[in-house]
């Protein structure tokens, strides 16, 4: 598994929309800008088939230290989840590849020139 970095994607944005790479950065982070103002105020994203963002409050909890097993509180906090949408999903899966099924010995197989032929009747 690699990491993609943005400049990565500046680059192959760049040169699939024949845009120069200046100007796809400046799209690409006004558009990662958005989504985040759009999450910390509290709104959900939803982009079909791709997928839905949604903040999520952690509720305040009481943790252990493991070193010293000392009690402290953890407060609440805001997490981001992410739900796939359907052509992500679609695309995640790997294709399914064809299994060729040996015949079953029990019946003969048609179309074969040394297969038994039906009874006459």
């Amino acid at each position: 598994m690699n990491t993609v970095t943005k400049r990565d994607l500046v680059q192959r944005i760049s040169e699939n929309t024949k845009v120069q790479q200046q100007k796809a950065k400046e799209v690409i982070q006004a558009f990662l800008d958005e989504i985040i103002a759009e999450l910390a105020s509290g709104n959900r994203l939803e982009f079909r088939d791709f997928g839905v963002f949604e903040p999520k409050a952690k509720a305040p909890r009481t943790a252990r230290n493991p070193r010293t097993g000392a009690r402290i509180q953890v407060p609440e906090k805001i997490t981001v989840k992410f739900k796939a949408g359907r052509m992500m999903k679609e695309k995640m899966q790997p294709t399914p590849k064809p299994v060729a099924t040996p015949p079953d010995p029990g019946l003969p197989e048609t179309g074969s020139p040394n297969a038994p032929s039906a009874p006459a009747p």
